[in-house]
């Protein structure tokens, strides 16, 4: 029987979907994307799940494409067979967007090397948590292609168009530690890939609890802030913020606020 590429399973209110190609190191086949869509829609469908995390099983997170995947047989018609547009177009961009539209906040546990669209994929997350012996690699460059699956987008938000330009273009291994220091991960944790994925639960067991539909709002303001201006972005807030006056969740942590308790938030 054969594996399955994405393995999914809960624990209290969180998700936990976990890259299940260890032998590969998790690269991506257009299967494995189907799978994680579907493990995404499971998430959001359940009403009791308020908080996801992705991680890789062994001892990677994602190594981006597998390269097996594209069909480089000598032939005429070669560079349309070995064209990556299409799989960016029907499978890594409609994960990136997935990710970006979730109604649950995600927390990438990054056990292990995150290389080419495994670091968008890791940056796509709200938070990210990486194990000590992690590292994130902008590998495209090592084979004639371009950062993609966002990271042109979401890599110089998290540590600047300077560091963004070099680790883009050298295709250089940038550790944990530094990634850290760099603003691409919250936290480093000691202790392999079990005490990451320990703490990315713990964090996202956290964020369950909290007000998801206003944790949400707030990932798509931060990611739209640089689309806008300074105007229009307070604009844009005095919009959200009324939006969020009218839920169950603002009244509730307001009341529980006055009333001195703590507050109950259902994410609604």
């Amino acid at each position: 029987m054969t594996e399955p590429t994405v393995l999914y399973s809960t624990q209290g209110a969180v998700a936990l979907i976990t890259l299940n190609r260890p032998q590969a190191l998790n690269s991506f086949t257009r299967q494995m994307h189907r799978d994680l869509w579907a493990a995404l829609d499971q998430a959001e469908a359940d009403a009791t799940i308020r908080a996801v995390v992705i991680t890789g099983a062994g001892r990677g997170f994602c190594a981006g494409a597998d390269l097996s995947e594209f069909d480089f047989a000598p032939g005429p018609d070669l560079v349309e067979r070995a064209d990556p547009g299409p799989v960016i177009e029907q499978a890594f961009n409609p994960t990136a967007r997935r990710l970006q539209a979730l109604r649950l906040p995600t927390v990438a546990a990054v056990n292990g090397v995150a290389a080419g669209a495994g670091a968008s994929l890791a940056m796509s997350c709200d938070i990210a948590i990486a194990a000590s012996g992690a590292s994130f690699i902008q590998a495209f460059s090592k084979i004639g292609l371009i950062p993609d699956a966002g990271s042109t987008w979401l890599l110089p938000q998290r540590v600047g168009m300077a560091r963004a330009m070099a680790l883009a273009m050298t295709g250089d291994k940038l550790p944990a530690a530094q990634a850290k220091e760099w603003g691409l991960v919250w936290e480093v944790t000691e202790g392999g890939a079990d005490a990451c994925v320990a703490a990315a639960m713990a964090l996202a067991t956290k964020l369950s609890v909290m007000p998801t539909k206003a944790l949400v709002a707030t990932r798509q303001l931060l990611r739209e802030a640089p689309t806008r201006s300074f105007t229009e972005q307070l604009d844009v807030e005095r919009n959200t913020q009324s939006a969020m006056g009218k839920t169950h969740d603002y009244i509730e942590g307001v009341t529980a606020f006055l009333e001195k308790r703590p507050a109950q938030f259902q994410g609604e």
